[in-house]
């Protein structure tokens, strides 16, 4: 759950510090004192668009801090699956927003926008003012059903995955075949020649490399050659001077000091030992200069060799052995052309072989579909129906799409009754704003316990409704607040009263600054918060008395 929020520097807000529990959290205020920038924070630091204008006035960046705890274990599995691991059950979620750009960090690490959003989805799911909107669009209708029935329908989704790929592949493959005789005969001649080609060069493996090699040696014989000579000469008995000739004359000159101690002899052996080695090395040297004999022969050759190999990787791969798999490839693919009619059979065949398997996939995740939907939509009427939806009718419809999907074949959508004797009709078509915020609500309150997403926020979902529905409203909320973390912006009081944690948010002007606070309410400030929300400005004896009525009713109805 969200644990802590950290601001600064952010709209009207010079630095809030809030601490959240779990159960259902409420935020109150008057209008404008900048409930929504608290929540707006929140999603800034969960990869929301940022524009410089935010910052506060003065201020030379913005600093966005939320503190999670990670102790579910689906969640902590998903956190794994993206590299990012909880420190001791906690999760640190930091935006730091400048001019012109941001920087984000997950315990300490930074982190791309990318990963950062991928990371919210798994901890929070925010439900902004106009988040309900999304149910005007059919196509989430089918994933709602998806998550209401995810333990059955995930792997079967799966299943139709890998079968769709399949089936696009062959489908592809069969789409490319088509050739008419011209084309077919054209292309087994360019690819007979690009194999002779190939073959004609008896290519060997690391060929390449060698040649490269040994090139590189040819080009520069010359100049090794000069370096070797030179050292010869300093080394061997060929010239006067040299080291071979001056450690001879050594030996000599040391030969009757060795006769005088133990340690003039063993000083003598040294230096016949180190006469040995130097004609050892001229022996080797005299070797290794002879390996820089090049003919030019050899140097026209290999220069040929080099010039083919790169000829051909330049028109058939980086290496010896890609130009080689190039090879292999181009032979099968001349099988293919020369026996086409047997290739194009083999082809439509193994699409249709494909095109069965997925077939077989879709009709049994439709089937799971068409059943979920059943008591999917029982618990939604049921739940519309405790949000004051009276005389509600609500259904499901899955039709066949014409063309299979990665997601099935189903095309599933909402229709609602929301009056007596009115015939259902797409939920898109007829519902209000305040019906779809309800409509929402119960189906949220579906999927409290499917949906792995430890904390809600609720951004004002009170909008366009009051009375007995606003208190409907907020028993609902208080329900998906015993299984998990809720957040709610409100200014209905009905919904205020069931809260385990009530926030107040304020706006307040000193030496002409003017500044955003949150505050933690006690049991009695919650009452008078209630009481504000209940009368307005004007907050008599008997608002505050119906005001704290208001709040031991909730008490006993939780």
């Amino acid at each position: 759950m969200l644990q802590y929020l950290h601001v600064k520097n952010l709209a009207l807000i010079d630095e809030i510090e809030v601490e959240f529990r779990q159960g259902l959290n409420i935020l109150t205020g008057e209008t404008g004192a900048g409930k929504s920038i608290i929540l707006g924070s929140v999603n800034l630091a969960l990869g929301g668009r940022y524009n410089a204008d935010m910052l506060r006035s003065g201020a030379q960046f913005g600093l966005v801090e939320l503190i999670f705890t990670a102790e579910d274990e689906s969640v902590v599995k998903q956190l794994e699956a993206l590299d990012i691991f909880p420190e001791d059950g906690m999760l640190v979620l930091s935006r730091k927003l400048m001019e012109g750009r941001s920087v984000s960090k997950i315990n300490g690490e930074t982190v791309n926008m990318s990963v950062l959003k991928d990371v919210a989805s798994i901890l929070i799911d925010i439900h902004g003012q106009h988040e309900h909107q999304a149910l005007l669009h059919k196509k989430n209708h089918l994933a709602l059903l998806d998550v209401y029935a995810k333990d059955k329908i995930e792997p079967m989704k799966a299943s139709i995955s890998r079968a769709y790929r399949e089936y696009q592949k062959c489908k592809k493959a069969v789409e490319e075949s088509g050739m008419d005789e011209q084309s077919r005969q054209k292309e087994i001649s360019l690819t007979e020649f690009e194999v002779r080609e190939i073959e004609e060069a008896g290519l060997r493996m690391n060929e390449d490399e060698e040649l490269e090699s040994l090139y590189q040696r040819m080009t520069e014989s010359r100049r090794f050659t000069e370096g070797i000579s030179e050292t010869y000469q300093y080394t061997s008995e060929s010239a006067a001077g040299n080291a071979s000739d001056l450690l001879s004359r050594a030996i000599r000159a040391f030969q009757d000091v060795s006769e005088c101690d133990d340690k003039g002899a063993a000083l003598y052996e040294q230096l016949v030992e180190i006469d040995s080695l130097l004609n050892d090395f001229n022996r080797e040297l005299s070797e290794y200069e002879k390996s820089f004999d090049f003919s030019e022969e050899d140097f026209y050759e290999t220069e040929n060799r080099l010039n083919l190999i790169n000829h051909l990787k330049a028109k058939y791969g980086n290496s010896v052995s890609e130009i080689q798999e190039y090879c292999q490839i181009r032979k099968e693919r001349l099988n293919e052309l020369k026996d086409y009619e047997n290739y194009i059979a083999e082809l439509e065949e193994n699409l249709k072989k494909c095109e069965k398997e997925l077939e077989k996939h879709s009709v049994a995740l439709s089937k799971e579909r068409q059943k979920a939907s059943v008591s999917f939509v029982k618990e939604i009427t049921q739940g519309l129906k405790d949000l004051n939806f009276l005389d509600v009718k609500f259904e499901m419809r899955l039709n066949r799409l014409e063309t299979y999907s990665s997601n099935g074949v189903d095309d599933g959508e909402f229709y609602i009754s929301t009056n007596p004797g009115e015939d259902l009709k797409p939920l898109g078509n007829v519902a209000s704003g305040g019906e779809l915020s309800r409509i929402m609500l119960a189906i949220k309150t579906v999927l409290a316990d499917k949906e792995d997403t430890p904390t809600l926020i609720f951004d004002e979902i009170d909008t366009g409704i009051s009375g007995i529905t606003a208190g409907k409203v907020a028993e609902k909320m208080h329900v998906i607040g015993n299984s998990r973390q809720v957040i709610c912006i409100t200014h209905l009081p009905q919904i205020a009263a069931m809260a385990d944690a009530h926030y107040l948010i304020q706006k307040e002007a000193k030496s002409n600054i003017t500044k955003t606070e949150i505050s933690c309410l006690g049991e009695q400030e919650s009452v008078e918060e209630l009481a504000r929300l209940l009368g307005g400005a004007k907050v008599t004896g008997k608002i505050l008395e119906s005001a704290a009525e208001m709040k031991e009713m909730a008490k006993r109805e939780i």
